[in-house]
């Protein structure tokens, strides 16, 4: 081969290597790992913010009362069912009395023997008091007759004897009569008390309630403090509602709620946060808010799902970013800045978040700072960065 032909074989060759290598290190400033970041930026501005927390919560009962026997026994009658209003003191169910009728007639008899047990000894009471009525009179008598030697010494003292009897006598009919009426008060507290037993098989509702629940049939066993019927209160329905803690900061009894119900999603409804529970969930990181109805609505269930949004606070103006703006630093809140083309990771204080994702920057900002929204990589100081209008998907 000629060697101006080789010459040229070896410039094109080494101008093709060139060019390669060129366009690899092209792509690889483009594209590759050394390719500046793509961010999008927005500049800091004033704003309007509405702090508010959002949850899902579900309808329960503030109040709700369990039925069931204070004794074990078998059911005899229930006379309501679930979905039915009632009444205070209205008859709901009845326990098998077994053998309380009974005994109860027993008591009875017994009390009546009792009373009758009394009346004797009180005349027997009334008789040994008239008896040492007699010999204390034929006593005195005696005794003076005896100081003008009417009679003799041992005569005297036979009518003293008998009237000491007669004061004996006295002392034990009393005894007796309390002794008989302390039985008839025993009597009367085992009657009282077997009448309340008997009392107790009746099932009365406690206040008027709506029935949700008919635990136990006719002819079932059961256990003392077992439920047979549950009752609520219709207008003391709250939706208990799980709220993030993250956000909860502000949050107080008496705010302003807005409720949504799954089965009626069109129509949000007033409510306000009645209770903070004192126990957060430490598992889903959630506070717990009760939220009251401002007008319980017809027809709600309860257990049904509902979304609730908490105003905690009133409209504030200050300056606003997204909350995708916002990096966590070792020691507190940041967000990236940048100033003439270099980046700063810049320290800031928080105020409130709306449901929107923005928050309010109380220090660290001024207005007109140009802040990183978002990037497609992991920023860090001194990174070289492109700014765009939107990220666009890269494929892996």
């Amino acid at each position: 081969m000629k060697p101006g032909r080789l010459f040229t074989r070896k410039l094109g060759l080494g101008l093709f290597a060139a060019i390669l290598v060129g366009g690899f290190g092209w792509v690889v400033a483009r594209s590759g790992p050394l390719s500046p970041i793509q961010v999008t930026t927005l500049r800091v501005e004033a704003g309007s913010l509405s702090p508010a927390i959002f949850g899902i919560g579900t309808v329960e009962a503030r109040r709700s009362y369990l039925i069931g026997p204070t004794a074990a026994g078998r059911v005899k009658a229930v006379h309501v069912d679930v979905g039915e209003m009632v009444k205070g003191g209205q008859l709901l169910a009845e326990i098998d009395p077994v053998d309380l009728d009974e005994r109860l007639r027993s008591a009875e008899a017994a009390y009546a023997r009792a009373a009758s047990a009394v009346s004797a000894a009180e005349a027997q009471c009334k008789d040994a008091r008239a008896r040492r009525q007699l010999a204390e009179l034929n006593a005195q008598r005696y005794r003076d007759l005896g100081g003008k030697h009417f009679v003799s010494a041992s005569a005297v003292e036979g009518k003293q004897q008998e009237l000491d009897a007669a004061q004996a006598l006295v002392e034990v009919s009393e005894a007796s009569l309390q002794g008989a009426r302390q039985e008839q008060l025993r009597l009367k507290a085992d009657q009282d008390g077997i009448r309340e037993q008997r009392g107790n098989l009746r099932l009365l509702a406690s206040r008027d309630g709506l029935v949700i629940s008919r635990d136990a049939e006719p002819g079932s066993t059961v256990i003392a403090g077992q439920a047979i019927l549950r009752l609520v209160e219709p207008d003391s329905l709250w939706v208990k509602a799980r709220l993030d803690q993250g956000r909860s900061r502000g949050l107080a009894v008496g705010q302003a709620a807005e409720i949504v119900l799954r089965s009626n999603v069109s129509t949000p409804l007033p409510g306000k946060v009645a209770r903070i529970e004192p126990v957060s969930d430490s598992v889903t990181e959630e506070r717990i808010a009760l939220i009251a109805f401002e007008h319980i609505p017809k027809g709600l269930s309860l257990g049904e799902m509902t979304e609730v949004t908490v105003k905690t606070g009133a409209a504030q103006s200050g300056l606003i970013v997204p909350n995708a703006a916002i990096k966590q630093m070792p020691r507190g809140s940041g967000v990236w800045t940048l100033k003439e083309g270099k980046l700063s990771l810049t320290p800031v204080k928080l105020g409130n978040t709306s449901l929107d994702g923005s928050v309010q920057i109380l220090d660290g900002l001024a207005a007109g700072d140009e802040v990183l929204v978002h990037s497609d990589r992991e920023l860090s100081e001194g990174a070289r960065i492109q700014v765009v209008n939107q990220l666009v998907g890269k494929p892996k």
